[in-house]
């Protein structure tokens, strides 16, 4: 158990614990979050801000730097990688924010092996999110109840999550149904500000996209959990291109994920769209409603994003994780995916599960070929079978 006095670096105001996080080998870990000012960043950065390649290293309450020896002391390194993801993203919701589900179904089609229906559910008060929801026949039949997989669209202006649904007209990016057809369960939530799900941030407290869409997820998940032909105990995430961070986002705020897929979705903040620096003035990029529209504050000082991928991919450790890094991708950078995961692994050998962490670069441009798919499958039913 994390000591509830545990301060980070640089933090010299009165915290109060927010959503307690299981992490895998330690347990119980609590955030601390800056209640001093509503005026101020919701989360204390931690600092100094720790090198991003150097992961088994964290801050004691001195300020100085430490090796990490343990996975308890991962887990102090760990609390700071949230708090400085928090500090861009906004915090995340608390409980009260866990309002009935009031789940509704909206339409309902036969699909074969499957019924699709599309349904909507309440994520937070007042805030409805469209889904659908895949239900294999031998499912809804009774029996042995089915593992689940989050299935988290790319961005599409106009079909949004219909694309992972097979309504898309888009062969590789049919996940959702692949998976069904397979005897998984399957989810399929809208992501904010795409396509008819236009929620009020601002409205609901939310200082990103990005939290919103974690927030729905999560909530996505306890929907899994409530039904009685989903199996508990994990769940699989997979998405690609906007889905494929998403997937990593939401994995590393919640635990019941326990394989996480990831195609064309992330490359190092220093690295993204490098040759073009106005991809990171307010409005671009990263910096959009729907993602983190903090990240501009730092557009002229990218190094010291107070978080990057090789510390939430570290993050997600010990659980399994595929990424799937094209060699052509014009969006995000294989290299800069291999330096990622070289930094992730050391984090993953804490834990004795090297294995665990795979990268794989097909030879193909921003896309999700049916090799890395047949891939991503095979580990959900490894592991959540």
């Amino acid at each position: 158990m994390i000591d509830p006095k545990l301060a980070l670096c640089g933090w010299r105001r009165k915290f109060r614990p927010t959503l307690p996080l299981w992490v895998p080998g330690v347990g119980l870990a609590l955030l601390f979050i800056d209640c001093s000012s509503a005026a101020e960043p919701q989360v204390a950065l931690p600092q100094p801000r720790l090198d991003r390649n150097i992961l088994l290293t964290y801050c004691n309450g001195d300020g100085a730097i430490q090796p990490v020896k343990t996975v308890a002391d991962w887990a102090k390194r760990r609390a700071e990688i949230l708090a400085g993801a928090q500090h861009v993203m906004g915090m995340l919701p608390d409980d009260r924010k866990r309002c009935p589900l009031d789940l509704k179904i909206e339409e309902e089609a036969d699909c074969g092996a499957y019924v699709r229906r599309l349904i909507t559910y309440a994520s937070e008060p007042n805030s409805r999110v469209p889904a659908y929801l895949l239900l294999p026949k031998t499912a809804l039949a009774g029996g042995k109840p089915r593992p689940a997989v989050l299935c988290l669209h790319p961005t599409d202006h106009t079909l949004g999550h219909k694309v992972v649904v097979g309504l898309g007209g888009k062969p590789n990016r049919q996940y959702a149904v692949e998976l069904a057809e397979r005897g998984y369960v399957t989810l399929a939530p809208s992501y904010p500000l795409l396509a008819d799900y236009q929620p009020d941030l601002k409205a609901f407290g939310h200082a990103s996209g990005t939290m919103k869409a974690i927030w729905d997820n999560i909530r996505g998940l306890d929907l899994l959990e409530s039904l009685p032909f989903v199996k508990r105990g994990g769940f699989g995430v997979i998405g690609h291109s906007l889905g494929g961070h998403n997937a990593v986002y939401t994995a590393v705020f919640d635990s019941r994920i326990k394989v996480i897929v990831s195609s064309c979705g992330l490359d190092s903040y220093l690295d993204y769209y490098s040759e073009k620096p106005e991809m990171w003035l307010p409005g671009k990029g990263w910096t959009q409603e729907r993602y983190m529209p903090l990240l501009a504050d730092y557009r002229r000082r990218l190094a010291e994003i107070p978080f990057d991928f090789h510390e939430l991919i570290g993050a997600l450790a010990p659980r399994v994780c595929y990424i799937s890094a094209p060699l052509h991708d014009s969006n995000f950078k294989w290299r800069s995916v291999d330096a990622i995961a070289a930094a992730a692994l050391p984090v993953y050998r804490l834990y004795g599960a090297s294995e665990k962490l795979r990268v794989d670069h097909p030879d193909c441009d921003h896309d999700f070929p049916e090799s890395a798919r047949e891939t991503a499958y095979e580990l959900f039913d490894e592991h959540l079978r």
